[in-house]
């Protein structure tokens, strides 16, 4: 494991490095850091080397100044990308975002085609925040900034992320919620204005990327169903669904078996293409990953 800072506009960022061969990004969701990765680094790191990032007020990444949005951290990306890029001498990187990692990687697939191979863009939604949800959010900020993370916030937070099985049983998935936001603190509440509240349209994203997408969605996150993403996968060059049950907002901590087997069919599935190009093709039927 080596870990290193790369500068931003964003602030300096850590990265994780681990494993070995095509080099991975991946960007974590709201809330976590990249710590929330550590179910799947195992099995990914076995033939892929992983660059995991802790985003701005996340883990030991600095704290954003003020809020931003997703554009913003898209190119704070890029300089961990180009970073990458001289580190192991790859031209592009393969990228896998939870939420907010997943729309970060979708507006540098679309602007930046020359960085990503492709993307995994697990529980992200393409369209904008809606307006029960903001609304929600809206009212809770000014209790985060008194309270910190803790009573009906933290309640909130838990009900947004986990299902209901995992609140009760999973002590581990609960503790790195709770470690991340102590650690965050109230620098959290820019992050939270930053990829939740100024989260816009990325249908302008899904129309433009090139390279091939795979939508990983959960059977319990009403906000971005199969069937929504699916409908957005079509409209796309090259993109296919895939859905993990038993999941909510974060996969790779609730169900990381059935999360490393929908990245890994994905990337097998771009494996077996002729290097030269990515061929359109129809919409594939959602898999069920159990």
């Amino acid at each position: 494991m080596h870990e290193f800072r790369v500068p931003t506009d964003l602030g300096r960022l850590s990265v994780r490095e681990v494993g070995d061969g095509p080099p991975v990004v991946l960007w974590h969701s709201m809330f976590v850091d990249s710590r929330s990765w550590d179910r799947i680094v195992p099995d990914l790191a076995a033939d892929h080397r992983l660059f995991l990032v802790d985003a701005p007020s996340a883990g030991r990444s600095d704290a954003f100044e003020r809020p931003a949005d997703i554009s913003a951290c898209a190119r704070a990306a890029e300089h961990v990308v180009d970073d990458i890029r001289r580190r192991t001498g790859h031209d592009r990187v393969q990228w896998v975002g939870n939420a907010w990692g997943g729309h970060v990687g979708l507006d540098l697939a679309a602007t930046r085609p020359d960085m990503i191979s492709d993307l995994v863009a697990i529980s992200a939604p393409t369209h904008p925040i809606e307006r029960a949800l903001r609304r929600k959010v809206r009212l809770l900020l000014p209790l985060y900034r008194i309270l910190g993370a803790r009573g009906p916030v933290l309640s909130a937070i838990e009900d947004t992320l986990f299902t209901e099985r995992t609140r009760r049983e999973d002590v581990e998935a609960m503790g790195i919620l709770h470690d991340s936001l102590s650690t965050s603190g109230r620098s959290m509440i820019a992050a939270v204005e930053t990829a939740i509240l100024n989260r816009t349209d990325l249908g302008w994203a899904a129309g433009r990327i090139a390279a091939p997408v795979a939508f990983v969605t959960t059977d319990d996150r009403g906000e971005w169903t199969p069937e929504e993403a699916r409908a957005v996968a079509a409209t796309m060059v090259d993109a296919v669904e895939i859905t993990v049950s038993g999941a909510r907002v974060i996969p790779a901590l609730e169900r990381p078996g059935a999360t490393v087997g929908a990245i890994r069919s994905f990337w097998a599935d771009v494996d077996r293409r002729p290097s030269a190009r990515r061929p359109e093709r129809e919409p594939e039927p959602s898999p069920i990953v159990s």
